[in-house]
């Protein structure tokens, strides 16, 4: 098992859940331990993650247990493989704080960011997103 963070169209009531984690074991709601940058950007308005550390603000998002073969799942729809597009470790601890764990995040680099639609996020909401399947 691997412990995923997932702060965008990932987590539940958003378009990809059900497509990479309704299977997965729900560990609780969470909050970088550090600040990251997280916008909303590209023609399709996706969330984007960089991996800045200490730069941007405390980012909110759901952990999840996931099985091994549930991570291609996820790299798939997380653009794993294109230029830009990775996932990384990070330290999380329950909102409000709390004990840390590394979990695997996933991350764009600036050349994501074409055209930019927001400024810091901490908690994603936002519903323009468009998948795949409509774009």
């Amino acid at each position: 098992m691997k412990t995923v963070f997932v702060y965008g169209t990932l987590k539940a009531g958003f378009p990809f859940h059900p497509l990479a984690l309704s299977e997965a074991q729900f560990l609780g709601t969470v909050q970088t331990a550090q600040a990251y940058p997280l916008m909303i950007a590209a023609d399709f308005f996706g969330p984007m993650m960089l991996d800045r550390p200490g730069e941007g603000l405390v980012v909110h998002g759901e952990l999840y247990a996931v099985k091994h073969d549930q991570l291609p799942v996820l790299d798939r729809l997380e653009d794993l493989g294109a230029s830009g597009s990775f996932r990384t470790t990070l330290q999380v601890e329950p909102e409000g704080g709390g004990l840390r764990q590394e979990a695997i995040g996933y991350m764009k680099d600036e050349s994501w960011l074409k055209p930019l639609h927001s400024g810091y996020l901490s908690d994603y909401q936002d519903r323009r997103f468009i998948p795949p399947w409509n774009r």
